[in-house]
This record gives C-alpha cells, structure tokens and sequence, in this order.
C-alpha cells in the first residue's frame, strides 16, 4: 500500500524548482509535519503531517534529509523564502522538543513556525488554517505549547473525521484510512500542501478566505 500511495501523492503536486539555493531567502520559515516514526505508522491518520510535508518536499525538489536536532529535515529555497522541513522522530508527544531546538538552531521566531497536524474536529478531505489557539487534547500540540512556551504560532490543520460509532479516538487515529476514506485522505494532504505555500507567499487573511 505504501508505494502506490506516495507515488499518487507526488503526482499531485507540480515540482517547483528554485533559482538559487538555501540561505539566499529574505525570509525563513520552520514547516514542522506531525507524526510518529516508524513503518507502522505510515500513512496513519495521525501522520497527516508527515505525509503533507512529504508533497512540499516534492514540490521544492528536497530529497536530502538528514537527522539533526531529534527531527528528520531537509532545506529548501522558493521564490523569496527559505524553508526548514521537519519532522520530529520522537512520538508525538515529544515533537515539542525538536521543534524548540530547530527553531533556536535556526533563529526562528514562533511566527514563523507553521505546524502541520492531523484534526479530529474538522471534516475528512478538509484543511483549515489558524494562528494560534489550544491543543484540543491533540498530544503533539500539546507538547509544543509546553516547549515552546507559547501557541502563537500557524497551524495547518488537516481534516480527519471522528471515528465511527463508538471507536476510540486513540485506534482510529492510528489507523490507515481506507476506500472512501483514503481518497478524501489524499484530498486533505494536497490541499494542506497547497494552503502551507499560500500562507506564506499571502498571509493568514487571503489563506483561510481560500481555504476555510
């Protein structure tokens, strides 16, 4: 399932290609997708940010990742900006950590952050965008709230859905959604790729009067 699924998601998005390279920017933003390392947690639900950060990736042409303050990162130039990608490799609940070292690492400023994560509350296949706000009991949230020692940084929330019947939150957001599911899945991840560029090239306003 892994690979047809990385591949469809790739062919979403068109490569844009920088002119020159990492460093060059006016402007540097930390683009942090949450989730949990690992094979078996690929593709899960609860890593909706991974799997859109894995588009922007692909979008800039990044395929050189390393490990480097407890997340995987790759760099990139687009346009006027410089771009961090990261993905914090403890579980969820310790992405604040990372998150709080690339940010000092890199002299990022929480409103230069964009977090991308998965959201119980909001529809399957949507995106909403936000600047701000609590945790809403997602742990990743809440570790970066705890590190950060703020919540005042861009949040790119991806739409998941609650769970059928009466499903534990915790056993649906760890699983691969499937059929239906896994289409409105892909559908999110696209548009969240889409809504993290739009945010920066356009602010918040414009952002959420496209996408919310």
């Amino acid at each position: 399932m892994c690979i047809p699924m990385i591949q469809f998601l790739k062919s979403l998005i068109p490569t844009a290609r920088s002119k020159s390279g990492f460093g060059s920017g006016q402007e540097m933003y930390l683009i942090a997708g949450l989730g949990n390392p690992g094979g078996a947690y690929e593709h899960t639900r609860h890593n909706a940010g991974f799997d859109t950060l894995d588009l922007i990736a692909e979008k800039f042409g990044a395929n050189y990742w390393k490990t480097e303050c407890g997340a995987l990162t790759t760099k990139a130039s687009y346009r006027d900006f410089d771009f961090v990608l990261a993905k914090p490799q403890g579980f969820m609940n310790t992405s604040g950590g990372p998150v709080k070292q690339l940010c000092a690492k890199y002299a990022i400023s929480p409103d230069n952050l964009i977090v991308i994560h998965d959201d119980l509350d909001i529809v399957p296949g949507a995106v909403r965008v936000k600047f701000g706000g609590g945790h809403a009991g997602h742990n990743g949230l809440r570790s970066l709230c705890d590190k950060l020692g703020t919540r005042d940084w861009y949040r790119v929330r991806i739409g998941i859905g609650r769970p059928p019947g009466r499903m534990d939150s915790a056993d649906y957001v760890l699983q691969a959604p499937k059929k239906e599911a896994f289409d409105d899945f892909l559908q999110a991840c696209n548009r969240g790729c889409e809504a993290t560029l739009f945010l920066v090239e356009n602010g918040l306003e414009k952002t959420q009067q496209e996408f919310n």
